[in-house]
């Protein structure tokens, strides 16, 4: 009956317009990921601040490789604890109650973290924080992709994506602004840090405003609680239009275990292969830059201390790229999109690379290449949350967008390696080689996705549902 149920939810859903209330809801969830988002980001510019205060070294780290490459690599071993092992909770306990506890788990860990005076204890909370937002990241993929029609996921993505990304910006903005200074006595570096210590308030009036998902409640079998949410919306959206609906099209019902084991399965193993790999590699280039800018900028030539505003600005285009995106997001299959900016990602590193010390140049292909990062980022986010039915979503997300965190406990060590010893040329050589694979792994073995159904993307186990 939970599957019959759920197959006319998610007829409902695909046929609503989007409107002010669809919109309000992406931007309420949106909102929770800037926290995430920023977090993740910040670790390029905290790192100069903590060098700076004597708490890192440039150069004498763990193996002998900048602190920095540490400190990145913590974050990302926390974030393969929280997707490997804890993102299966959101299929269990509901997308609205993960989002929560992990919005707040991390918040906290980090406001701990600023209030550290050893690498030790920095490292150490960072890996505590990366994990919280290791749930929370496939938690807020599952919990978009289930609560917005068919044929604008692409669009909403991008827009998702470009309200995170505000909070690139920001980061980098405040290192620029606060420089090496001290405000009331406190490190510019804590003052960074502490940021998504207000995601902990603001949690409460997200949660407030953004229902559960009804395709996951009805999953569950909690057939009363889906339609009180699903005639919520309905109304809400109605309202908003100032006519009845449309009514839904044909249901397509969803059959299979709800077991882990099931993702090992067809058609569902080829795609966990694919997304392990392309995983895997996607890191390189998008932390391999994002993570690293001031200091790839300062390896040009540029001197060290105006690298950090150079990097604000290039920084500034993080919540345009996805807007300006947001108009082919679904006019253009979705694995031909990750195709196109893995190729822009790996040929404008290696001109970056070619600019030598022209600051206009590198600015230009700093931009570019965050712009094809980003067409990546909210690309792929929303192909891989696709690809699996509900009933798995946020564990098979978990598992497969688990690799991305267990490269970049490498790649940062690898980025400080190749830095250090080969300079930009081999950091983005190696970008190069991950893209390459990248490339292949989604344009010869990704399915398309595009303004399909939910149910019809999952493959062989979608069959039109049975009367009642």
């Amino acid at each position: 009956m939970s599957t019959r149920h759920a197959s006319a939810i998610t007829a409902r859903l695909d046929r609503l317009p989007l409107t002010r209330h669809v919109w309000l809801l992406v931007a309420m969830l949106s909102l929770g990921g800037w926290f995430e988002l920023y977090d993740l980001l910040m670790t390029a510019y905290v790192s100069p601040g903590l060098i700076h205060a004597g708490i890192f070294s440039a150069k004498e780290g763990l193996f002998g490789l900048p602190d920095q490459a540490a400190f990145a690599s913590v974050t990302f071993a926390g974030l393969f604890v929280g997707t490997i092992l804890f993102a299966q909770v959101a299929d269990r306990f509901g997308r609205r109650a993960i989002f929560t506890f992990a919005l707040l788990w991390y918040a906290v860990a980090t406001g701990i973290m600023a209030a550290q005076s050893t690498r030790y204890g920095i490292n150490l909370w960072r890996f505590i924080a990366g994990v919280g937002v290791g749930v929370e990241l496939v938690t807020i993929d599952a919990y978009v992709a289930e609560l917005v029609p068919k044929a604008v996921r692409g669009r909403v993505f991008a827009v998702n994506q470009a309200i995170q990304f505000t909070s690139a910006p920001v980061a980098a903005g405040l290192a620029a602004i606060l420089g090496n200074s001290a405000p009331l006595g406190m490190a510019s570096w804590r003052w960074i840090a502490l940021v998504p210590a207000v995601g902990a308030i603001v949690v409460w009036f997200i949660r407030r405003a953004v229902p559960e998902s009804p395709r996951w409640l009805a999953q569950q079998g909690r057939a009363a609680e889906a339609e009180a949410v699903m005639a919520q919306i309905e109304t809400k959206v109605a309202s908003d239009t100032g006519k009845p609906l449309p009514e839904p099209g044909p249901a397509l019902e969803e059959h299979g275990s709800a077991s882990f084991a099931e993702i090992w399965h067809p058609p569902y193993r080829a795609r966990t292969i694919m997304l392990s790999v392309f995983n895997f590699f996607q890191t390189i280039g998008f932390y391999g830059f994002g993570n690293w800018v001031p200091a790839l900028i300062a390896a040009q030539g540029v001197t060290f201390a105006k690298s950090p505003t150079y990097a604000a600005i290039i920084a500034i285009v993080y919540p345009i790229g996805p807007l300006v995106c947001s108009t082919i997001a679904d006019a253009i299959e979705r694995k031909w999109q990750i195709v196109g900016a893995a190729c822009c990602t790996a040929v404008c590193g290696i001109l970056f690379w070619q600019s030598g010390s022209t600051v206009p140049l590198l600015i230009f292909f700093g931009i570019v290449i965050t712009t094809s990062n980003n067409m990546l980022s909210y690309a792929y986010h929303a192909y891989q949350a696709e690809l699996f039915p509900t009933r798995v979503r946020a564990r098979a997300v978990g598992f497969v967008y688990s690799f991305s965190r267990l490269s970049t406990v490498f790649t940062s060590l690898m980025i400080g390696f190749f830095l250090q010893n080969f300079g930009n040329g081999g950091v983005f050589g190696f970008i190069a080689f991950a893209m390459v694979v990248v490339m292949i792994s989604i344009g010869v073995f990704g399915p398309r996705t595009s303004g399909l159904a939910l149910e019809e993307i999952s493959g062989g186990n979608a069959q039109p549902a049975r009367a009642a």
